[in-house]
């Protein structure tokens, strides 16, 4: 049986939950829980495999399926895949069944290939719309210097400031010491000399194997262990992570980050001012977006998939920043109802 053919609600939506022609609906929120669901499904199948290029291949076979049910003109403004030759929802792909809101879209069918290739925690299927129009288009450069962090301080950091400088005014807003803070960052070499400052500085650091996502909602909701993120990770990630914060509250500044002339000609054709601070509403423009995931791994924000005799289970997030409204949705699946699930 075909995704677009579950009972689960895969089909397309009736008339008396069709949204405004105009803009996403809160309506929308739910089918595209539906669209994670069925990319952490396919792509949680192949977790602990080693093989990160087929998991995300069935995550993306999996979320383009079930997008094309879903009832909006989407454009997938951000995409994943290009930089390291896997499977990917391209830039300018038409997603949804064409009718309804116009929609940009951004999506990760895996944040965390690695992650779930080798069966560590924090792997997510993501998935991101706003209205039209309304995303960064970071296509042309894949890396971007982020600074993340709750709404005590958003209206103090700057990523222009120095990171010590920037750590003070996030322990002063939260009421803790420096010593105090938790600093999550992808363990990279380029990473050297900002642990250095962090730690220099009295805080603590939290390293990431991969996937910043997670982490990233994580520094911006109340306990969860986690102060702030920095340091440079990728484009569309950061895209989808500003749709979260504007349901969360909090910040996120980004600084793109070539790695070549070649991207920095690129941006600079597109635009784009190369070592202009990015906040939220610059990442994205609109009010009205949406953020939703669902784990793959267990991990800080959701629990992976788990895959019964009879049942395959999942958690998800969901996030509409006009309305502010956060949901966590635990799923039961029939394994019966699905094809080709595991490999």
């Amino acid at each position: 049986m075909s995704f677009d053919q579950q009972p689960g609600g895969y089909a397309r939506l009736s008339p008396s939950l069709a949204v405004a022609d105009h803009e996403p609906d809160r309506n929308l929120a739910l089918e595209l829980v539906r669209v994670t669901e069925a990319a952490a499904i396919a792509g949680g199948s192949w977790a602990g495999l080693g093989d990160k290029n087929r998991a995300d291949g069935a995550a993306v076979d999996a979320m383009r399926k079930v997008l094309s049910t879903v009832r909006f003109n989407g454009v997938v403004v951000i995409g994943e895949g290009e930089k390291d030759e896997a499977p990917m929802l391209y830039n300018g792909e038409q997603v949804g069944d064409g009718t309804g809101p116009e929609c940009d879209v951004a999506v990760d069918p895996i944040d965390g290939t690695r992650l779930t290739a080798g069966g560590y925690d924090n792997a997510l299927a993501v998935l991101a719309i706003a209205e039209r129009g309304s995303m960064f288009d970071a296509s042309s450069v894949f890396y971007m210097e982020k600074l993340v962090t709750g709404p005590e301080a958003a209206d103090q950091v700057d990523l222009r400031l120095p990171v010590k400088e920037n750590l003070h005014l996030i322990a002063k807003a939260k009421g803790l010491k420096v010593h105090q803070l938790n600093i999550s960052i992808l363990d990279r070499e380029r990473h050297h000399r900002l642990v250095h400052e962090i730690r220099e500085a009295g805080a603590r650091t939290r390293f990431l194997m991969d996937g910043d996502v997670a982490s990233s909602i994580a520094a911006v909701r109340e306990g969860t262990g986690t102060d702030a993120v920095m340091g440079i990770g990728g484009s569309p990630e950061g895209i989808i992570t500003a749709c979260a914060v504007k349901a969360l509250g909090g910040v996120i500044q980004g600084r793109l980050w070539p790695t070549s002339d070649d991207e920095k000609q690129k941006a600079t054709d597109a635009g784009h001012e190369i070592g202009r601070v990015l906040s939220t509403s610059d990442l994205v423009t609109s009010d009205n977006c949406y953020f939703a995931a669902t784990g793959i791994t267990d991990g800080d924000l959701l629990t992976g998939v788990t895959y019964a005799k009879d049942r395959i289970s999942t958690q998800s997030i969901v996030m509409r920043s006009k309305s502010g409204t956060i949901r966590t949705i635990d799923g039961e699946h029939p394994t019966s109802k699905w094809d080709n699930h595991r490999p």
